[in-house]
């Protein structure tokens, strides 16, 4: 009985242990679709979440003839919505 015990429990160790770890596929940074750097902006803070736009400059979109700097393609979609709300007066 003890014999039929340990086997059954080696078997079930070794049947575990021969499974193949699952891969994990590995994501790339992202990098920006263009150079950022040295694009001037008319605000200083992202209008939606008021980060500092010359730190994190991700994206810009350009309103009434002015360039408006932001941190994330999601604070340029909610400024798109209503620009004049989040314009510069």
């Amino acid at each position: 009985m003890k014999f039929n015990i340990l086997m059954i429990l080696l078997s079930v160790s070794a049947l575990s242990c021969a499974q193949e770890t699952p891969k994990v596929k590995q994501v790339s940074k992202m990098k920006p679709k263009t150079d950022l750097k040295g694009v001037k902006v008319v605000n200083s803070d992202d209008p939606i979440c008021h980060m500092k736009t010359a730190e994190f400059l991700k994206d810009t979109i350009i309103y009434k003839g002015k360039t408006y700097g932001f941190c994330s393609d999601h604070c340029k979609k909610e400024f798109k919505k209503t620009p004049a709300k989040y314009a510069l007066k």
